[in-house]
């Protein structure tokens, strides 16, 4: 009984792990005459994958992640972009949360 106990908690244990990525950062164009800058702002999106199989919202999770955070701001673009990715593995399914921060730029 303490072995299968033991095997169970290690098994929960390596199917609950998780790991976060260094934030990377992205080279953006300057602030144009046009535009002014809003401030920070950053925006989430969460894609999973079932079985590893079959992905659910992982293309767009990018993209979502970028929109959100300029509509956050009520921007046109950010600039000075930060991503970072935080994942965690289940038996069944995986998760990838996808962080996108930034300054806000909107036209004047």
């Amino acid at each position: 009984m303490k072995t299968a106990s033991f095997f169970l908690g290690a098994l929960l244990l390596f199917a609950t792990a998780a790991c976060q990525s260094t934030q990377v950062k992205i080279p953006t164009a300057s602030i144009g005459p046009n535009e002014k800058l809003l401030g920070p702002t950053e925006g989430e999106s969460t894609g999973f994958m079932i079985l590893g199989l079959i992905p659910v919202k992982q293309n767009e999770r990018f993209v979502t992640a970028y929109e959100r955070a300029v509509a956050k701001a009520g921007g046109t673009r950010l600039t000075d972009v930060t991503i970072s990715e935080r994942w965690w593995w289940g038996y069944v399914l995986n998760g990838y949360k996808f962080k996108v921060q930034g300054t806000a730029v909107g036209n004047k």
